[in-house]
């Protein structure tokens, strides 16, 4: 499966981890051993089990991202305007599982993909949106969702 749905999968919300420890926004680039991965300019996550010895132990009681991508990350790596998993009146919106962490609201693109059987590989790019405004190509696969959605992997 393309890497779009496990981006996070080793990776915790720096948001998240801060507010727990109680620590200084910038202190995680003081943590050399910490890789981490920015997302949109603006979500910044530090990978699993990297932590600094002695805040290893708050890993336990963070929250598992495996599946999920931020909103706004996922609306555009999808290639679709992220009123889609804002507004309950979108007609896909309840298609999507949701959860929020820190007032960061992620969306479950893997549930989503498995539950529609949709197979794409590390370097294909997909497009979700309206039938009509979707364009099919020879090398590409489609797949058609409810109330006139469809998704396109281009490999």
């Amino acid at each position: 499966m393309s890497n779009l749905p496990n981006t996070l999968n080793s990776f915790w919300l720096w948001r998240e981890v801060s507010k727990k420890l109680g620590v200084s926004n910038p202190a995680y680039k003081y943590w050399k051993k910490t890789p981490n991965l920015k997302l949109n300019n603006k979500y910044i996550f530090l990978q699993k089990e990297t932590l600094p010895q002695k805040h290893a132990h708050i890993e336990e009681i963070l929250t598992d991202l495996s599946g999920h991508l931020p909103i706004k990350y996922a609306s555009d790596q999808l290639h679709v305007n992220d009123h889609l998993f804002l507004s309950e009146k979108m007609k896909l919106h309840k298609e999507f599982e949701y959860k929020f962490v820190e007032d960061v609201k992620f969306v479950n693109i893997k549930k989503f993909f498995r539950e529609n059987g949709i197979m794409v590989t590390k370097n294909s790019i997909v497009q979700l949106g309206k039938i009509k405004d979707l364009d099919l190509l020879g090398s590409s696969s489609f797949y058609n969702l409810k109330n006139d959605y469809g998704i396109v992997v281009y490999d």
